[in-house]
This record gives C-alpha cells, sequence and structure tokens, in this order.
C-alpha cells in the first residue's frame, strides 16, 4: 500500500492543525466552543491540563461507543483521542500562541482558529482513518435514534457539554455564539474550496487498518 506512509502523516498533521486551530479558539479570550468550555470547565475544579481532560473525556466517549452503541472505530478514532490533547498542552506549555486582551484581535484569532480547525478536519478525515470520538458518539446516537434529526441530536450533546462547562466556570460569550453557529459554514466554505466531498470518505476500521499495515510492510499491494 504505498500511500499509507503519507495517510499516517497527513493524519498526524491534521491532529495537530486542530489542536493549534482549539488553541487559537481559547487564546482569543471572547468566549468558548461547547467542548473546549466542557474540557476547560473540568480542568478548572479538577486541576488536570486541559490535554489529561481532553484524553479522559475522549476515552470515555470511546467505551459508550464501543460498548453501547456498538460503533467500529478506527486508528484516527485513538490517535485523535490522544494526540489532539497532547499537542493542546504542548502549545500552551510553550506559550508561543498569545493570549488576546484586545476583543476585536480576539474576534480574528478566534476567525482564524476556526479556520484552522477546518482545515485540520480535511486533512484528518481524508485519510479515511476514522471519525474522532465525538462525532462517533454523535453518529452512534443518530443510528439509535433514528427518529431525531442528527442537527438536533449535535445540538443536545453540545448544550449539555456547554452548560455542564458554563457551570464550572468556564468562558461563554461571543466566540461561543461564533464557534456554535459560525463553524458549520466555515467547515463547509473550506471543504467546498478544496473540493472535499467528506460524503464520498470511506473509513477503515482499526482492524483492516492492521492488515493494511501488515500488507505494507510486507510490500504488498492490497485488493
Amino acid at each position: 500500500m504505498n500511500d499509507f506512509f503519507a495517510r499516517t502523516i497527513k493524519l498526524i498533521l491534521g491532529l495537530f492543525l486542530y489542536a493549534l486551530g482549539l488553541v487559537f479558539s481559547i487564546n482569543a479570550n471572547i468566549g468558548l466552543a461547547p467542548w473546549d468550555a466542557f474540557t476547560i470547565g473540568v480542568s478548572r475544579v479538577s486541576g488536570m491540563s486541559y490535554g489529561i481532560v481532553s484524553i479522559i473525556t475522549g476515552i470515555l466517549i470511546l467505551f459508550i461507543v464501543v460498548k453501547f452503541l456498538k460503533e467500529k472505530i478506527g486508528i484516527g478514532t485513538i490517535l485523535n483521542t490522544v494526540l489532539i490533547g497532547v499537542f493542546v498542552d504542548i502549545l500552551q506549555y510553550s506559550n508561543l500562541i498569545p493570549y488576546m486582551t484586545n476583543f476585536f484581535l480576539g474576534i480574528l484569532m478566534l476567525l482564524c482558529g476556526q479556520f484552522v480547525v477546518s482545515l485540520a478536519s480535511y486533512f484528518y478525515i481524508s485519510t479515511g482513518f476514522g471519525c474522532g470520538p465525538r462525532d462517533s458518539l454523535m453518529v452512534g446516537l443518530s443510528k439509535k435514534f433514528t427518529s431525531i434529526p442528527i442537527g438536533a441530536i449535535r445540538g443536545g450533546i453540545e448544550g449539555t457539554v456547554l452548560l455542564i462547562g458554563w457551570f464550572l466556570g468556564a468562558k461563554v460569550g461571543l466566540g461561543t455564539v461564533i464557534a456554535v453557529f459560525g463553524m458549520g459554514f466555515i467547515i463547509q466554505t473550506t471543504f467546498k474550496l478544496l473540493n472535499f466531498d467528506v460524503k464520498s470518505i470511506v473509513h477503515e476500521s482499526i482492524f483492516q487498518t492492521a492488515i493494511n499495515f501488515k500488507l505494507y510492510l510486507c510490500k504488498v499491494e492490497p485488493k
């Protein structure tokens, strides 16, 4: 499988860019996206870093997705769970991304972060190695409750984690509104500019990836 190594590099690059976009959005300091609010809220009361809370949350979600929703996961799902949290902690500890105190500069940084997250989504989703744990939860619940629109399911999940984060002291503001209502448009625009059809991607399970990796090591092209 000649492109296996290239896909893996593309996946890791996508996860790093995703973490970078998250740090931009957090340091914009004008309000947090739902999952960021939840993670930072838990981080505030537990004393754990953002990355550690993100990893633990991802693991718990994966348990629910696999155990109760019977969804298949890929190597990308696992790396998404671990690496984004690790990369966020590294970026935050390095202090490379400034923390905004100016409102208008904060808006610009937030929009930049949203674009970087959209670009990152293209990179890691297009590899076909599997969705992240939060997306897998949304997909699994949509299959479980077929009468409920997927938009309502996503809104219910994000509304719940946002309320928890706000209750735990995370900052909610204009950035939250932009993240909730603007992210879909930014992702759609980015994917359109890249001519990327997300529906055309067929994700492989972790077992299929293991088989492909073995074939790659043996220099055998899978059929």
